[in-house]
């Protein structure tokens, strides 16, 4: 495994600003963090008015987060755009 594969860290603790714009900021933390698709499904319409989905999708690719929704992805959804940068970065 390169560098480059593995997560990086927040440089802090301090909440960056695009968060404070967050449609799911009015909502439960659980319900970003479903354990079925009909959850998913919610948390999705919640994001897809969120005038900061591209920021909060970047943040999770970035720091590669795991568990949640976030900017409208699953888990499985970010997986697949990282392999997809992935295979585009080496072409």
């Amino acid at each position: 495994m390169d560098d480059t594969s593995l997560p990086l860290q927040p440089p802090d603790h301090r909440t960056p600003a695009w968060m404070l714009r967050a449609r799911c900021r009015e909502a439960r933390a659980g319900e970003f963090f479903p354990s079925d698709g009909v959850g998913v499904d919610r948390a999705r319409r919640v994001c897809a008015e969120c005038p900061v989905k591209s920021e909060c999708l970047e943040y999770a690719l970035k720091y590669r987060i795991d568990h949640g929704v976030w900017g409208g992805c699953s888990e499985r959804e970010r997986r697949r755009i990282l392999r997809q940068r992935r295979v585009t970065a080496s072409r």
